[in-house]
Formats: C-alpha cells, structure tokens, sequence
C-alpha cells in the first residue's frame, strides 16, 4: 500500500494512507509514529480538530492492534489510516484466519486484555476473515465526549 490522499467521494474520506509493517520487533513503534504523523497531517491539511485525548487512544489502538498481529500471526502486517470530519479509522491486516473475540472482564487475568482495551476505547470494532488472514477495522470519534472536554 502507498501513502496517498486520493479518497474517493462516496466515503467521505478525507485522507487515506496504507502501511506495510514487517512484523519485526520494531514494527509498533514504527505503527505509532505513523499514526502520528497520520493525525499531524490531517490537522495541517485539512484543520480538523483532533485533540490530545484521540491522538493518545489513536496510538493506544494502533498499538493493541498490531501488537495482537504481531504476535498472532506470522509474515508481515498491512495497516490503514482513514479519517473524514468526525472519525479516524483503523484498519490492521494479518495472515491469520482467526477470528479473536473480546474476552470477557477478568481483573486477575495476566494480559490479553487488547481487544478489550479497543472495545472500551472506539466506537465500533469490526473483525472480518479474508480470502487470506482477517482485517480488523477500529473506528474512533474526534470529537471527545463532553465530561472529556470538562
């Protein structure tokens, strides 16, 4: 995938860009970065508002996100960055078929708490399996609540 903001109009997307991670050590951070450079660009291109409290669960997202390929499935990561007026989508790919489900709370439960995070944290969450692997696609509101904003 190459970085580009040749959305089409029926979606409403304002920038798009696509990210091949190797599944390497280094790929989470290499997944933050981007997704804050994603978000500079979008307020610096096109004024959207996007505060400090998506930026930080943006990153969070992005990190459980591919943290869970990373660690799930083998070969390399696909991830994509959409983002129109109200929302910031994200889109992670990987070679494994398996569906995960959110687990249910357990506070004495030793991690795999991600999905989890991600549910609590976006507005929707959609896992779908793929000809090849699954995608999993978080999308997140820029606007923050109004007790965030308090």
């Amino acid at each position: 995938m190459a970085d580009g903001d040749g959305c089409p109009e029926p979606d409403g997307c304002l920038l798009r860009a696509g990210h091949a991670l190797t599944g390497n050590d280094g790929c989470i951070a290499d997944a933050r970065h981007r997704v804050t450079a994603f978000l500079e660009q979008a307020v610096t291109a096109h004024r959207l508002t996007v505060s400090d409290r998506v930026r930080d669960l943006t990153r969070l997202v992005v990190s459980e996100l591919v943290t869970n390929a990373r660690k799930y499935a083998p070969g390399p990561i696909l991830m994509e960055l959409a983002i129109d007026a109200d929302h910031v989508e994200v889109t992670v790919w990987d070679s494994d078929p398996t569906v995960p489900t959110p687990r249910g709370a357990d506070p004495g439960r030793i991690g795999q708490h991600g999905l989890e995070i991600v549910q609590a944290v976006t507005e929707s969450l959609r896992i779908e399996r793929g000809p090849v692997g699954k995608r999993v696609t978080a999308r997140l509101a820029l606007a923050d609540p109004p007790a965030a904003r308090a």
